[in-house]
């Protein structure tokens, strides 16, 4: 039986993971990219542990009994850090079986990923912001975009400024009714005032309205879905399977967004994704950079039919990302992944040897 006999971390610009045996596979991963530092003593510390000596090719299993075992430390980094160890043992079997990581997901569903252009910023005026996305349009061809609305996490304190009054409007005007437009609060607002700005959004035809309230408020998420028609998002920030499935079986949102390393990986990512697919709700995977998960949003999205929609692709600069090739750039509003086993890129030693390496082996 093929051994798992290293899990190292590469603490730089996020947190690579490569995952070894005893016969000489490897495969590279990424955990959730803030905090990496954090992570990687998680993962040295709980998840390794559950890993080493372990056949790789029981991805599934593995994740499954990792999480079960660490019950006593169920939490965010736990899961940020299963994700690193997961997503490294999809490439390290899409490498074995000379296969894309997608097809060991169930199959090209999609021949590619529709994307929409994601703007970052809050500190932008509404002039400047409509700016920044009429040249992303122009430039990559996005056939919807998405702004950022209100403060985050803030208690209805922009409602005070009246940027969003300004930006949701002149955003559409700019634009025209070819493109389709999205919101995300990140949480800025009270249940009251979320649907004030939910009914200002189906106003001008707005797509999708994500995290009116903040994540945890899931009462009154659902009490703003039930209020508005524009469809209301929600799971970017669960790493609880389970609360995904309560999100969905409850009604609680319209749209389900797991953040494939917030999750845990592939593998819990994968289970969400198949929820949302049997309760008929779209999946629109969180994926806010251009590090890893951006590649692994693809694969998923690429496999799964429930991410029927436009998926997140970041308008920011990027390059600080730049720790793999190809690069994937956006292309007439689209992402078209290679037929190249695992993930589809590499890592150069050179970038490797830039980061501060950490290691757990039998």
């Amino acid at each position: 039986m093929t051994k798992i006999t290293s899990i190292e971390t590469f603490d730089g610009h996020g947190c690579i993971v490569r995952v070894t045996t005893d016969d000489g596979l490897v495969g590279y991963g990424q955990t959730a990219h803030s905090e990496a530092r954090i992570t990687g003593e998680v993962l040295h510390t709980l998840v390794a542990r559950n890993y080493l000596g372990r056949d790789p090719f029981d991805v599934m299993t593995l994740a499954e009994e990792c999480a079960r075992a660490e019950y006593k430390y169920f939490g965010s980094f736990l899961f940020r850090a299963l994700a690193g160890v997961d997503t490294a043992l999809w490439d390290l079997v899409g490498k074995a079986r000379s296969q894309p990581v997608y097809q060991l997901l169930g199959g090209k569903f999609r021949s590619s990923v529709p994307v929409y252009g994601s703007g970052m910023r809050r500190d932008t005026t509404p002039e400047e912001e409509v700016d920044r996305m009429v040249a992303a349009v122009a430039e990559h061809g996005f056939r919807a975009v998405k702004i950022k609305i209100g403060e985050r996490n803030g208690r209805d304190a922009e409602s005070r400024t009246g940027r969003t009054w300004r930006l949701v409007p002149l955003l559409r005007k700019e634009l025209g009714d070819d493109i389709e437009l999205s919101a995300d609060a990140n949480g800025a607002y009270s249940p009251g005032q979320a649907v004030r700005i939910g009914r200002l959004l189906e106003e001008y035809d707005y797509l999708h309205f994500e995290e009116p309230v903040p994540f945890w408020e899931y009462e009154n998420t659902k009490s703003v879905a039930a209020a508005l028609d524009i469809p209301v998002g929600l799971g970017e920030q669960e790493f609880s399977v389970d609360t995904m499935r309560r999100i969905i079986q409850d009604g609680t949102a319209d749209v389900i967004q797991p953040d494939v390393c917030y999750i845990g990986g592939i593998t819990r990512a994968r289970q969400v994704a198949d929820l949302a697919n049997l309760a008929g709700l779209p999946c629109v995977p969180h994926s806010s950079g251009r590090s890893l998960t951006a590649i692994f949003t693809a694969h998923l999205v690429t496999a799964m039919p429930a991410c029927n929609l436009f998926h997140e692709w970041t308008i920011e600069d990027a390059s600080s990302m730049r720790v793999y090739e190809p690069f994937p750039v956006a292309r007439n509003g689209e992402v078209v992944l290679s037929d190249a086993p695992g993930w589809g890129v590499e890592i150069a030693d050179s970038v490797l040897q830039r980061m501060e390496r950490r290691a757990s082996s039998l």
